[in-house]
C-alpha cells in the first residue's frame, strides 16, 4: 500500500524521501501536537486547547476546557486522521494565518456550551526547548522536540449565555508545539509487568518541573526547572531531562536575553502542594539578575478530564484510542474545582477496553489536585523597571521534595 499525499506535501520541506502520512517510527508513543492557552486574570478565565496527532494509531484527538474560578467546563473529541489532514475535528479547528505568529483557533457551537473564535498572536518569538532524550534498558522512550511562545489574545469566548470579548491588552496566550517521542502513554503501551525493571543507573530523577510562558509588556518570554529531590538542577534521563532554560524577550525586534540560571521561594496553600505563590531571581547571559513574582488568582484547573490519561474518557480510553466513530467522538462534562485536593474517580473501563482486561491505572477515590495554574506575574527588570502581566504556571512535584519539606 502506497502512503498517502498530505496538504503538507505541496511545500518543499521534507526531511525524509516519503510523504509526510509516513512516520519513520511504529512506536505509538510517537505523536506531535499543539497546546494553547488564553487567559485574563481579572476575569478568573482560562480557556485551554489541545491537539494531537497519533499516527500510528491513525487518530488526531484533543480537548477545549474553560475554567473559571475553579469550575471547569471540558470538551473532548477525537476521529480518525488519514481521512482528513486538516488541524480539524468536529467543531474545533486550528489555522495558521502566519506561522509561529498568529493562529486562529475556533470553536462552532456544540452540547457543551462552549464556543469561541480567538486569534492568537505570539508577542515574541518561540523557544526551541533543549531536544529530549530519555532511554530505557537501551532502548530510547523519549526523543522529543518542543517550543514554547508567549502571546495575546483577541475575539470573543462564549459559554452558553455568557460571552466574553477578547482584546489583546487584557487577554494573554501560552502555546507549545512537540513531536516525537515522548512517553508511553497507556493503555497503547505494553505492561510493566511484562518487561524487567528500568536499570537502577538510569540517572538522577526528577522530583520538580516549574513551566511557565509569561507576559508583562514591553517583557514577555518562558523558562523552566527540572529539579531532584534534593533540589539540585542536573541532567535527567527523563520526558524532560533538561536543567533549566530559558529567554526574555521585549516584542520581536530587540535581542533576546538569555537566562542562564535561577533560584526560587514558593509559598504553598497549608497542608498541600498547590502553590500560592513563588518568586524567582532569574540570572541573564550578561550577569544581570531578573526578579518575578507570581500570585497565583484561581484553583488550578485539573488535567484528569482533558482526555490524555486512562478513565477521562467515559468509556475509560483516551483521545489515542478509538470511541466507536471514525468520523467523530465527542463529549464532555462539567464538573467543580474549585476546592482541591478533591476526590478523583476516573471513568470505568467498557467495551473493548474491559473484554482486554484493561484498567485506569489511577484509583478511584485518590485526591488529586491540579498542576496548571493562572497568575499575575510582576517582573523587576535590571533597569529598575517594574511592570505587570498575566501568566500560565505548570508546576509538577512528585515524591519527596526536600526544599519545602515534602515528604
Amino acid at each position: 500500500m502506497s502512503h498517502q499525499l498530505t496538504p503538507y506535501d505541496e511545500y518543499p520541506v521534507h526531511q525524509a524521501p516519503h510523504p509526510f502520512s509516513y512516520i519513520p517510527s511504529t512506536d505509538y508513543a510517537w505523536d506531535e501536537g499543539y497546546w494553547f492557552g488564553v487567559f485574563n486574570p481579572d476575569e478568573k478565565l482560562f480557556l485551554g486547547t489541545y491537539l494531537r496527532v497519533n499516527p500510528n494509531t491513525d487518530m488526531i484527538g484533543g480537548c477545549v476546557l474553560l475554567n473559571i474560578a475553579g469550575h471547569q467546563t471540558t470538551l473532548r473529541f477525537n476521529r480518525c486522521w488519514r481521512r482528513n489532514f486538516e488541524l480539524e475535528v468536529g467543531p474545533y479547528k486550528m489555522t495558521f494565518v502566519e506561522p509561529l505568529r498568529k493562529i486562529r483557533l475556533t470553536l462552532n457551537e456544540n452540547d457543551s456550551g462552549i464556543s469561541f473564535d480567538v486569534l492568537w498572536e505570539g508577542t515574541s518569538p518561540a523557544f526551541l526547548e533543549d531536544h529530549h532524550i530519555a532511554t530505557n534498558r537501551g532502548r530510547r522512550t523519549t526523543d522529543q522536540t518542543r517550543y514554547s511562545q508567549p502571546g495575546k489574545a483577541s475575539g470573543w469566548i462564549r459559554l452558553r449565555d455568557r460571552k466574553w470579548d477578547v482584546e489583546p491588552i487584557a487577554w494573554s496566550g501560552s502555546r507549545d508545539h512537540s513531536w516525537g517521542l515522548y512517553a508511553s502513554r497507556p493503555p497503547l503501551s505494553p505492561l510493566s509487568s511484562l518487561l524487567p525493571p528500568p536499570t537502577k543507573d538510569d540517572g538522577p530523577k526528577r522530583a520538580m518541573r516549574f513551566w511557565t510562558c509569561f507576559r508583562a509588556e514591553p517583557y514577555s518570554g518562558f523558562f523552566h526547572f527540572h529539579e531532584t529531590a534534593e533540589g539540585v538542577q542536573c541532567k535527567m534521563n527523563d520526558v524532560f531531562g533538561t536543567p533549566f532554560g530559558g529567554r526574555i524577550f521585549r516584542g520581536w525586534n530587540e535581542q533576546d536575553i538569555e537566562l542562564v540560571s535561577g533560584t526560587h521561594d514558593m509559598e504553598f496553600n497549608p497542608g498541600t502542594r498547590i502553590l500560592k505563590k513563588a518568586t524567582f531571581l532569574l540570572q541573564d547571559i550578561e550577569g544581570r539578575e531578573w526578579r518575578q513574582v507570581y500570585d497565583i488568582e484561581t484553583p488550578p484547573w485539573v488535567v484528569q478530564p482533558m482526555g490524555a490519561f486512562p478513565g477521562s474518557w467515559k468509556d475509560g480510553g483516551t483521545f489515542h484510542t478509538y470511541h466507536g466513530s471514525e468520523e467523530l467522538a465527542i463529549e464532555w462534562e462539567e464538573d467543580d474545582y474549585s476546592q482541591q485536593p478533591f476526590e478523583y474517580i476516573p471513568h470505568k473501563v467498557s467495551g473493548d477496553l474491559a473484554a482486554e482486561g484493561f484498567n485506569t491505572g489511577t484509583s478511584s477515590g485518590s485526591l488529586v489536585h491540579g498542576p496548571e495554574y493562572l497568575g499575575r506575574v510582576t517582573t523587576y527588570a535590571p533597569d529598575g523597571t517594574v511592570t505587570k502581566g498575566a501568566s500560565q504556571i505548570e508546576l509538577f512535584i512528585n515524591g519527596p521534595y526536600a526544599p519545602y519539606g515534602f515528604e
